[in-house]
């Protein structure tokens, strides 16, 4: 019985660490930020666009998501909360400027998810 109840602690110990593990994979910014970035963003936000006329926001590259706005930088690394990026995506900000602007319900939970963490993570270029 005891030989039973060790393993039993053993195996949920092994579950929990894989899934701790998966959660805290590094988000990639070619691999799973430009593709939300390219379906749902740049279609306002590279030269020519809309969004990119009236903020100045160029969506094109990493450098120039970086580079922000004409007003300031758009993502503070490693705080997902006061990046205006994530403000304006969840609709912590006036709903005039919810993105992406006038997409009923707004980008999928899980799209926002991947987001925030690899905002969370550094907001690398990797």
């Amino acid at each position: 019985m005891k030989n039973r109840t060790l393993l039993v602690v053993v195996l949920s110990m092994l579950s929990f660490s894989s899934l701790a593990t998966a959660a805290q994979a590094e988000a990639s910014y070619k691999n799973d930020v430009v593709p939300i970035i390219h379906d749902y963003c740049l279609n306002c936000h590279e030269p020519g666009g809309k969004g990119y006329e009236k903020s100045g926001l160029n969506m094109t590259t990493y450098e120039s998501l970086m580079k922000g706005t004409k007003f300031g930088a758009v993502i503070k690394p490693g705080d997902s909360f006061t990046s205006i990026l994530i403000q304006v995506i969840e609709g912590r900000v006036h709903a005039s400027i919810k993105m992406p602007y006038g997409m009923n319900g707004g980008l999928a939970k899980d799209k926002i998810e991947i987001l925030k963490k690899w905002v969370n993570q550094g907001a690398k270029d990797n």
